[in-house]
């Protein structure tokens, strides 16, 4: 039986990860990239029915297009992009550091749209096509912290709306999570707190990501929509990322 296939960038770990498993299991060919984590990759490739790896250094932006167009040559039924790699770096809106900024602008922002140019340009399938771009619910509830990371979510929830009017016959969207998994030096404990700081008070799972990635790409969504996945955390004004509210012992 011939499957679709789907690309998820960042997807040997974590919510990549997740994602590359909701489609596995939805009878999707995966296509799994990854940076520097090939044995999780293949690991990953081998628990699902139909995967395979892809290895790119997101950083390289001519890299991460020769990569779309080989893909593309030897793909018959390639249907969707999940832009979903990510960098996390420590800075704040009081000390940008150019170094950060640059390298996550371009992992975040530059090469997924790049990424979806080439892809809307050379990607062969028998249906629509369908761009997923992962933002933050961040730039709904914005804070000073991690500056660099959500201006570059920002650029990146910019080219949605933009890719749809120029693609009007293919699907692009914008998926926005919360806080999701432990970040940098955050223990369980301390995350579970803080993935908590939420109008549900509920920790938000990366299952409940992926299947929000795996509606968009089969379900009757207009093109150009955003949908957060996040129990709420848009709705809140935070002041801090929830990791240093947990810590500070402050309330949403």
């Amino acid at each position: 039986m011939s499957r679709p296939a789907v690309l998820v960038t960042g997807a040997a770990r974590r919510i990549g990860a997740a994602i590359a498993h909701a489609f596995g299991g939805a009878g999707w060919h995966v296509l799994i990239h990854y940076r520097h984590s090939r044995g999780a990759a293949e690991a990953l490739a081998a628990a699902l029915p139909s995967a395979e790896t892809v290895g790119c250094d997101l950083e390289d932006g001519e890299a991460a297009v020769h990569m779309i167009q080989a893909l593309a040559t030897r793909r018959d039924d390639w249907r969707c992009l999940v832009n979903n790699a990510a960098l996390f770096r420590r800075d704040d809106a009081a000390r940008l550091d150019p170094a950060v900024m640059a390298e996550t602008m371009q992992v975040n922002s530059i090469t997924p749209a790049r990424l979806a140019q080439s892809f809307l340009a050379h990607a062969r399938s028998t249906r629509d096509r369908c761009v997923i771009q992962l933002t933050d619910q961040k730039l709904v509830n914005p804070n000073p912290d991690f500056f660099s990371y959500t201006m570059s979510k920002h650029a990146a929830a910019s080219s949605v709306p933009m890719l749809a009017m120029a693609y009007p016959n293919d699907r692009i969207y914008a998926l926005a999570p919360g806080a999701i998994l432990a970040s940098h030096d955050q223990h369980e404990a301390e995350a579970d707190r803080s993935h908590r700081l939420n109008l549900l008070a509920r920790r938000t799972s990366a299952e409940e990501v992926a299947q929000a990635a795996l509606f968009m790409a089969e379900g009757p969504l207009a093109s150009g929509q955003v949908l957060h996945v996040d129990s709420g955390q848009h709705l809140l004004a935070q002041k801090r990322d929830v990791m240093y509210l947990a810590r500070e012992g402050e309330a949403p």
